[in-house]
């Protein structure tokens, strides 16, 4: 591929990942001004991040499979379309329930990160794909923190609508440009969708997902939440079992237990469940007034500046990973990290009585965030066979969301198990949380140190004949 054309075709991937990743924290510091514009209840509300949450879960690994069977800028185009008219919807939406329903939209766009890394890997030069896959993780992972620094602002100077509008813009352009100028990808796996697979996998993932992001409001030992955990495990089971007999599994099961594969999916799981706790209860500490005991009474435009360092050092620690990538290894760059996360984790148990300290540590988690990313994408695509790149990266995608949801609900347990008479939780509810998620940050790196190694530390894993037949390696 001619370099101006690989540049064109990054540009328009790296948009599409950015949006979609900038839309899973735009909204939420939004959420208490769109309960009152539409006039419902808090409960209802969280819905707005509910439903795009297990949207997402569910569309990923299956639209990445469909990537990798019928070509992959098709399928990119359809899903940018997707999520065109998800914000579109969004920014008319004259009530809650379309809200809702939009946002179950806009998650299909889930699917933009296993495609993109899909297409990198089919189409750029040998050379460039450490490189772009590197900047673009470090894009994915700056994305979110894009939409905390950015809500308040927008909502503040214009209304909550724009913060739709805006990506409504830049999403036309994007599938304009695609269509123009992203070549269609030739690499095609064999087989077909396993739509029996796909449904189970859809509602294992609902059926987890949906208890750990309402437990706080119906009650850990409700009905509703022990019933859907019931279910999680035996539709897991039945899909497993469905997996390992299909000729054409949407999750090959042999991949997934790959080494390089199964560790690096461990660490997702540990390292996403402090991240998005993190991004979860770090802003709304910020905004406790100071007759708490803690926090600075800050608004949701001042807490979004106090984000600032996690956003840059997130792009940053990204872009650098591509050129430390090569010359440590990926296994290192995902240790350190995790090591980075349960750092500033640490440092936040101990101490946040000063605005700088919550600007170290921002700082630091977002430097670990970014070597993250980048290293489980490097892990993962190097180690599976190219046509289960869109499945497999969809997969480890979802693992870290899954984490997200088992961390954000530990902490909000944590966090809200005990509140003062004015309603505010204790102090002592946000460091022990804290603590939980060093720990889980530290677990994290426990599980990269168990990524397969070899001589000149290139990370591997041993990709079976009948899984593929030419062994690929993650540098």
């Amino acid at each position: 591929m001619p370099r101006t054309s690989s540049r064109i075709t990054f540009t328009v991937l790296a948009t599409g990942a950015g949006v979609f990743s900038m839309l899973q924290s735009l909204i939420a510091p939004a959420l208490p001004t769109v309960q009152h514009a539409l006039h419902t209840s808090q409960s209802t509300a969280t819905w707005v991040m509910t439903a795009y949450l297990l949207s997402a879960s569910v569309f990923t690994p299956i639209l990445g499979r469909v990537g990798d069977l019928i070509g992959k800028k098709r399928t990119l185009v359809a899903v940018l379309l997707a999520v065109l008219a998800g914000c579109l919807v969004a920014a008319l939406a004259p009530s809650i329930g379309v809200l809702v329903v939009a946002r179950v939209v806009q998650g299909v766009g889930g699917a933009l990160f296993p495609l993109s890394f899909g297409i990198i890997r089919d189409e750029f030069a040998a050379s460039e794909v450490a490189g772009s896959i590197s900047n673009l993780s470090a894009v994915i992972a700056a994305g979110g923190g894009v939409g905390m620094v950015a809500a308040g602002p927008i909502v503040s100077a214009l209304d909550y609508r724009w913060l739709f509008w805006i990506p409504v813009a830049v999403v036309a352009a994007t599938v304009l440009i695609a269509l123009r100028y992203v070549p269609e990808s030739p690499n095609r796996a064999q087989g077909k969708v396993g739509w029996l697979g796909a449904g189970l996998l859809s509602a294992w993932l609902v059926a987890l997902l949906l208890p750990l992001s309402q437990a706080g409001q119906w009650g850990w030992g409700s009905g509703k939440v022990l019933g859907l955990f019931a279910a999680a495990v035996v539709l897991f089971a039945l899909w497993l079992a469905t997996e390992a007999r299909s000729r054409t599994p949407l999750i090959d099961l042999r991949v997934m237990r790959l080494p390089a594969v199964w560790t690096t999916n461990a660490a997702a799981l540990l390292f996403g469940a402090g991240m998005y706790a993190i991004w979860s209860f770090l802003p709304g500490f910020v905004q406790t007034p100071a007759v708490a005991g803690y926090g600075f009474g800050a608004s949701v435009t001042e807490s979004g500046l106090l984000m600032l360092p996690m956003l840059v050092a997130m792009f940053l620690s990204g872009v650098l990973s591509g050129r430390l990538e090569p010359r440590v290894g990926a296994k290192a760059l995902l240790t350190t990290g995790a090591a980075l996360g349960a750092l500033a984790c640490g440092f936040l148990t101990l101490w946040h009585d000063a605005r700088w300290q919550i600007g170290v540590v921002a700082g630091l988690f977002g430097l670990g965030i970014g070597l993250a990313f980048a290293s489980m994408a490097h892990l993962i695509v190097g180690s599976v066979p190219p046509g289960q790149t869109g499945a497999a990266t969809g997969m480890n995608a979802n693992i870290r969301t899954i984490g997200g949801s088992i961390g954000a609900a530990l902490t909000s347990v944590l966090v809200t198990g005990r509140l003062q008479p004015s309603g505010l939780p204790y102090a002592s509810g946000y460091t022990h949380g804290w603590a939980l998620l060093a720990l889980l940050c530290l677990a994290a790196a426990g599980a990269a140190l168990l990524v397969p190694v070899r001589r000149g530390g290139v990370v591997v894993g041993p990709v079976l004949e009948e899984v593929t037949r030419a062994p690929a390696r993650v540098r």
